[in-house]
Order: structure tokens, then C-alpha cells, then sequence
């Protein structure tokens, strides 16, 4: 039992030793996984950081700035290695070297000076327009937001500046974690002497930035509360110029109330609303001419010298509008009054004036004696520029309140006919289906007296005859409607024809030829007169004035 202890006590210390060594083993073991597992941490740390900041606009201008350096330095060393190589083989090597290196410069040469002096540059807020009218309310509103948006991106970039000089901190941070690891790692020691001089860089960037922010924040604000005022100043001025319109309008509104009211005959109210309009529209357009001009003398002059040149490309329109002046003034023609234009190519149209305009006057073409002679056609819509009443002939067959004018009838007799028998049976008939055309034009007649100098005013119906190389031609004139005159024409000539058929002694003459059959028929139409050679043709039974 005392060997067994003695054995125990001599032997005990060398267990102790082994327990020991092995517990150290392990305790070192476990640091070293420990040890391998924070660097990884690490490494793992600056992976995300860096991909984080690659998109970053400072970073990757930057970026692109020191690889440019670095080409620069790389050429430079490859230029020194190559002046003191003396082998060919490395010579060509080099050689291909500076030219690859060369070619990556000449993509980088954009980025050969720092970047941060085009980044930190905020954009020119331009000119300022005042605003001088309501629709420059627009323009100064978009302004507002452009220069905003300016403002709103050079503040974006210092946010991503400030972001990526946190990141590159936080880096730093874990750069120097691993030089406590590694010590002696001179790639992560070159790493941070980098990082730290980048820093230093865009630490500086971001002071000149906020600098620039402050400086280009107030500039901006000012701007805004000069634009801001403008816009509030011409909303009130449009706001009292509407005011002035409307009242401008509801005045105008007034006036063609008491028109009607007291202008019985639509012709009249016609033209007075036409007038009314034509006023209103007038001081509306003065109202917004004085409101909105500044130098009214230069307006003038520039008018002026811009008036002489549209005058003469735009004769016809100023033509136009003189010739309204003269219309409406002069009062020669009236809304419901029927005219004969004839145009130089000899064109006549026949109508109703239904308007008239600044420019023109709208005719409705009715049914008259030259439509049914000439056009053989109806109903169009004519215009016709107010200028024709200086270069072309316009009749007026309604003038001065006048609803009649004369109508002839001509019709052709043999010279055996009793022309004088004729003469007053178709003057009966004229006078019959006329006479109360003929009262309304003598009272027409008695107020155009008071106006124009009438030599003959008499309008009873008058009847002519005249010698015609194929017999007794008789003409007779009446009064009749001018709004109707082919009715009576019509009416007339039927009782005329009538009439003439039941006389034996009146004879109209026509167109006729004689046959010769034998020497006999020849020699007895030798002491015959020849009666029936006369030519009764309607076409030539026309005055050389047709009045439709």
C-alpha cells in the first residue's frame, strides 16, 4: 500500500502536466477559429460596403479619377523600365504594355481632372422673365419648379456624398479591426492610406457642397418670392381686368335689352345688335391692349412699321373692313336687302343679303330672271367681300325702303298688225295686274324724292313701239315686286297672249317660210308681200338692261 503510494505521488505531477498541455491545445485551438471566423466577419463587412457605394455618382467619378492617375504612373514607371532595357524581348513587351496602358487613358481622358469641381457646380437658374401677363402666369410657375428641382437634385447629391463618406468611415473601421489581425499586411496598410486620402478628399467636397447649398438654397428662395410676387400682382390685375369685361359685356347686354325693346322692325335691330357687337368687341380688345403694354409709344411705332407691310399682303381684308365701314355708315346696303352683283369675268348673281359681316356680305340666291334666263340655278349661299362695293358693280333694287322696281315685257307684231289697237290692250293689262305695285312705289317714290334729285318720278305703266327689221316690236314697263317680279311677269304675259288671240287685226309675228311648187306659185308671189317672215323670238325680247 506505501509502494502504491509513493508510485501515486511520484507520478501525479506528470498527469498534471499532460491535462495541462492538452487544456492549452484546445484553448488555442479555439482562438484560432475564433481568430479565422471575426477576420471572414470583416472581410464579409467590406463586401457590402463596397457594393453598396459602387452606383454611387461620387464614388464612381472619383474612382474613375485615381484609376486615371494610376494609368498615368503606371505609364510613367513603363516609359523609365523601357529607357533602361536593353533586351528586345522585354523591349516589345513593354512597348505593348505603354500602348494597352495608352489606350485605357484615352478612354479615361474625361476623367483626368478631379471630378469634384463639375459635381459641386449647382446649375444656372438662367435669366428671370418678368411677368407681364396672365399667361406668363404659366411660364413663371413652371420657372418655380425648374429652379426647385435644381435646388432638390444638387441637395440629392450632397445626400449621397454624406452617404458614401459614412460608408467609406465605416470601412476605415474595419480596415484598421484587421490590422490588429494582421499587422503586417501591407495591402490592407496601402488600403487604408488610400481610403484615408479619399476621405480627406470628399470630406472637403462635402463642406464646399454645403457651403454651395446654403449659398444656392438663398439665391433660389429670393428668386422664387420675386416670381411668386410677379404672378400675384398680374392675378389681380386679371381678376380687375375680367371684372371691367364683364361689366363691358352686361352693359353691351343692356343696350341690345332697350334695342329690342324700343327698334320695332327686325332690319333695324339687325344692324343695331351688329353695331352693339361690334363696339363691345372693340373697347374689350382696347381694354386688354392698354392693360397689357407697357410702352404704348413703342407699340405704336412698331405697329406702325408692321401695319405698312400687312397692309399691302392683306389689301383685300383691309378692303374688306373699309368697305364694311362704308356699308354700314353709308347705309347703302341693308340685312334683307336684294342685290345684283356682276363680277369683272361678267358673272352676275342675283340674291337676298341675309348678313353682313367684317369681310363679306352672304347673299341667298332666289329664284329670279337671271337665275331662271342665265344660271338656271337657285338657292346657293354667296359670299361677297365688302371690297366689291370699290371694284365691282353691286344693285341695289331695295334701296331706301323701295320693295318695287320697273319689269318689261316686249313682244313682237306683223307689220299688218292694228299696233295701236295692241298698244292699249296690253297697257290695259300692265296697268290692271300692277296698279298696287304702282301705289306702294308712289309713296316709295315721294321719301327717295327727299333724298335724291328724280327727274321723272312718274311710275304708272309705260308702253313703247318701235320699228323691227321683222315687224312692230311693243315694249310696256310696271311697277312690280322686287322680290317677286317673275310672278307678275308671268301673270302679265298670259293675259297679254290671251287677249291678243281674240283679235283678228293683231297678229304676233313668228318665225315662217314660203314653198314654191310651180312657175305659177312663183310669178303670183311676185305681186304678193310676203306677210308671215317676221321672227317672233323671246330670247331677243330683252331690254339691254335686265333687271333679273
Amino acid at each position: 500500500m506505501r509502494v502504491f503510494l509513493l508510485v501515486f505521488i511520484f507520478l501525479a505531477p506528470l498527469f498534471a502536466d499532460i491535462n495541462t498541455t492538452d487544456t492549452s491545445l484546445a484553448k488555442k485551438t479555439d482562438e484560432r477559429g475564433s481568430y479565422d471566423s471575426v477576420v471572414d466577419g470583416l472581410y464579409k463587412k467590406i463586401i457590402i460596403i463596397d457594393a453598396s457605394i459602387k452606383d454611387n455618382l461620387w464614388f464612381s467619378q472619383f474612382s474613375n479619377f485615381l484609376d486615371y492617375q494610376k494609368l498615368i504612373l503606371d505609364k510613367d514607371n513603363l516609359n523609365k523600365e523601357l529607357g533602361k532595357t536593353r533586351d528586345k524581348d522585354r523591349r516589345d513587351e513593354l512597348e505593348k504594355r505603354i500602348k494597352t496602358v495608352g489606350e485605357q487613358l484615352e478612354l479615361l481622358k474625361d476623367h483626368k481632372n478631379p471630378p469634384f469641381t463639375k459635381i459641386l457646380q449647382a446649375k444656372d437658374i438662367g435669366e428671370y422673365q418678368r411677368v407681364v401677363s396672365p399667361i406668363g402666369i404659366i411660364d413663371g410657375l413652371s420657372y418655380i419648379k425648374n429652379i426647385l428641382g435644381y435646388k432638390d437634385n444638387y441637395a440629392q447629391n450632397l445626400q449621397n456624398l454624406s452617404v458614401l463618406i459614412s460608408r467609406l468611415q465605416e470601412k476605415e473601421q474595419i480596415l484598421n479591426s484587421l490590422t490588429n489581425y494582421n499587422p503586417d499586411d501591407q495591402n490592407i496598410t496601402k488600403e487604408i492610406s488610400d481610403l484615408r486620402y479619399e476621405l480627406s478628399e470628399l470630406i472637403s467636397a462635402r463642406d464646399i457642397a454645403k457651403t454651395t447649398l446654403e449659398v444656392y438654397d438663398k439665391k433660389i428662395d429670393e428668386r422664387i418670392k420675386i416670381v411668386r410676387a410677379d404672378i400675384s400682382i398680374q392675378i389681380r390685375r386679371a381678376m380687375n381686368i375680367a371684372a371691367i369685361i364683364v361689366f363691358v359685356i352686361l352693359l353691351s347686354l343692356l343696350f341690345k335689352y332697350i334695342a329690342k325693346k324700343y327698334i320695332s322692325d327686325n332690319e333695324r335691330f339687325y344692324m343695331a345688335n351688329k353695331i352693339i357687337n361690334f363696339f363691345n368687341i372693340t373697347f374689350i380688345m382696347l381694354i386688354l391692349l392698354l392693360a397689357y403694354i407697357e410702352n404704348i409709344s413703342y407699340f405704336v411705332t412698331v405697329l406702325g412699321f408692321a401695319s405698312a407691310g400687312v397692309a399691302i399682303a392683306m389689301k383685300d381684308m383691309f378692303m374688306s373692313m373699309l368697305g364694311w365701314l362704308v356699308i354700314t355708315i353709308g347705309g347703302s346696303f341693308h340685312v334683307g336687302d336684294r342685290i345684283r352683283v356682276r363680277k369683272a369675268n361678267g358673272e352676275v348673281y342675283v340674291g337676298d343679303i341675309i348678313d353682313i359681316s367684317l369681310l363679306r356680305m352672304t347673299i341667298y340666291e332666289d329664284i329670279t330672271y337671271t337665275t331662271w334666263k342665265e344660271l338656271r340655278r337657285a338657292g346657293r349661299i354667296i359670299f361677297v367681300p365688302n371690297n366689291y362695293i370699290f371694284t365691282e358693280l353691286i344693285s341695289n333694287y331695295t334701296h331706301s325702303g323701295m320693295k318695287t322696281v320697273w319689269d318689261g315685257i316686249d313682244i313682237l307684231l306683223t307689220f299688218d298688225s292694228n299696233h295701236k289697237k295692241a298698244m292699249y290692250i296690253i297697257k290695259n293689262i300692265a296697268r290692271k295686274y300692277s296698279k298696287g305695285y304702282t301705289d306702294i312705289a308712289k309713296k316709295q317714290m315721294n321719301k327717295l324724292r327727299s333724298q335724291y334729285s328724280i327727274k321723272n318720278p312718274n311710275i304708272e305703266p309705260r308702253i313703247f313701239s318701235f320699228f323691227e327689221p321683222y315687224g312692230i316690236k311693243i315694249s310696256v314697263w310696271y311697277m312690280t315686286n322686287s322680290y317677286a317680279t317673275l310672278s307678275l311677269r308671268s301673270t302679265i304675259s298670259s293675259e297679254i297672249l290671251e287677249a291678243l288671240k281674240k283679235e283678228l287685226d293683231i297678229k304676233i309675228a313668228y318665225p315662217a317660210q314660203t314653198l314654191y311648187l310651180n312657175e305659177k306659185d312663183i310669178a303670183t308671189s311676185a305681186h304678193t308681200t310676203v306677210k308671215h317672215n317676221e321672227i317672233l323670238d323671246f330670247d331677243e325680247l330683252n331690254t339691254e338692261e335686265q333687271l333679273f
